[in-house]
């Protein structure tokens, strides 16, 4: 098990700090946004100087119903080998369904879903994490999640879920404590129990992160600071087994690095904390062994009955489909408009020249696309659609505005884009995101 340290995620906006921040032993960078044949400066003096560089996916979809793809599984190898990294890390979560498995409309949700807790989907999710670790260099490491929303008839816990995933594939876990904070708030599950349950040697590091809770529901922000309950979390796992890592994740809202630093400080006395109530991790900790013998392939017919559950929710959240029955709607309709909203984030990321030349009137023309359209290629693809939605539906007068964004949807939108407007220059280093 490789000793990592202590660490923050790396972001654009915060690379300067980060270089200069002490006590930085490891960094963890998106995955999607690190090109292997253009990898950023800073990276680059981080490696040089002996910090580790992991790549953390965030697209993969290993709880998908398909099998995962053989492209997106050669870019995350390929990331890992270019930043010399010794291991890659993603997550427990399903983010698009539909297509030929289902024969209904592929959609894509933009973000981290929940997996049921059944036997059927955890089938699908050790084959699918034992093809990811055939095709990666370095082992894998899966993350568990933060959900609003709950599946019905759910068979195992938290806890006896990642167990068991651990024990039939050998994977390494990722745990985040904030996530199990967030369970606890919005599920009512109990942290203690889910690490009470987990294979402990199996853990390859832990996240660490922020969030707020808004009629009581805690949202996973990554843009506020750590609170207490997150760190007594951490302090309980730091009792149980020594963490090979614990990292700071910050995506949003990014403060003063006096700040982060003083919350890495915390992170480390809530690990200092723990350390010295530790229990010894065989008395009473679970162990797990990967199994010697070939699973038994995951037939059509169980990965079928997987995609269609999958993609009747994603059709609810993200198309205004029916609610499945079992779920709770005041929650579904919480989770639709936080991937709505996380939408119209991302995309003005992605494209920043669109709240651009349309001001203020961006977001809710977004979130009104958004209802009609469910994403289906990409955040840049959602980008092109967008604009091109805003041109066709009539209620952009003539004038400056429109001709800017026809302008703008023109330089991209054909197989040979046009030579680039003035306005594809603003804000480039978020286009390279």
């Amino acid at each position: 098990m490789v000793r990592l340290g202590t660490g923050i995620g790396w972001r654009p906006e915060i690379a300067d700090a980060v270089e200069r921040m002490p006590g930085i032993d490891w960094v963890e960078a998106v995955a999607e946004n690190v090109c292997p044949g253009h990898l950023p400066e800073s990276l680059l003096r981080l490696r040089e100087r002996g910090v580790t560089v992991i790549p953390h996916g965030v697209s993969l979809g290993l709880g998908d119903a398909e099998r995962p793809d053989a492209g997106r599984l050669a870019a995350l190898a390929e990331r890992a080998e270019a930043l010399g990294s010794p291991l890659v890390t993603e997550h427990i979560a399903f983010v698009r369904a539909g297509g030929p498995l289902t024969a209904s409309p592929r959609l894509e949700a933009g973000h981290l879903l929940p997996v049921p807790r059944t036997r059927d989907a955890l089938d699908v999710l050790c084959e699918n994490v034992r093809i990811a670790q055939e095709a990666l260099p370095v082992p894998l490491a899966v993350e568990n999640i933060a959900a609003l929303i709950a599946w019905p008839g759910e068979e195992m816990t938290e806890g006896q879920f990642l167990y068991e995933l651990a024990d039939r594939t050998g994977v390494r876990l990722l745990i985040d404590v904030a996530n199990l904070h967030t369970n606890h708030v919005n599920r009512g599950e109990d942290p203690a129990k889910a690490l009470a349950e987990l294979p402990l040697e199996a853990i390859a590091y832990v996240h660490v992160a922020g969030g707020f809770e808004r009629d009581g529901v805690w949202h996973d922000s990554h843009a506020h600071p750590v609170p207490r309950p997150v760190l007594d979390i951490l302090t309980d796992l730091a009792a149980r087994v020594s963490p090979p890592g614990v990292l700071l994740e910050r995506d949003e809202n990014f403060p003063e690095p006096a700040e982060l630093e003083q919350e890495l400080a915390a992170i480390r006395e809530a690990v200092e904390i723990g350390s010295r109530t530790r229990v010894a991790s065989d008395e009473g900790s679970p162990t797990a062994s990967s199994r010697d013998t070939e699973p038994p392939a995951v037939g059509e017919a169980t990965r079928q009955r997987l995609g269609l559950a999958q993609a009747a929710l994603l059709s609810a959240l993200v198309a205004g489909t029916p609610v499945p029955e079992g779920f709770d709607r005041v929650r579904l309709a919480v989770q639709a408009r936080a991937l709505a909203a996380k939408r119209a984030d991302v995309v003005a990321k992605v494209a920043p020249e669109l709240p651009v030349i349309l001001g203020s009137g961006y977001r809710a023309a977004f979130l009104g696309y958004a209802q009609l359209r469910p994403m289906h290629g990409g955040y840049r693809q959602d980008a092109l659609d967008f604009a091109e939605q805003v041109l066709v539906d009539g209620r952009l007068e003539e004038g400056r505005t429109r001709r800017e964004l026809r302008e703008w949807w023109l330089d991209r939108a054909g197989a040979a884009p046009r030579q680039r407007s003035r306005w594809a220059r603003v804000g480039r280093s978020l286009v390279r995101r």
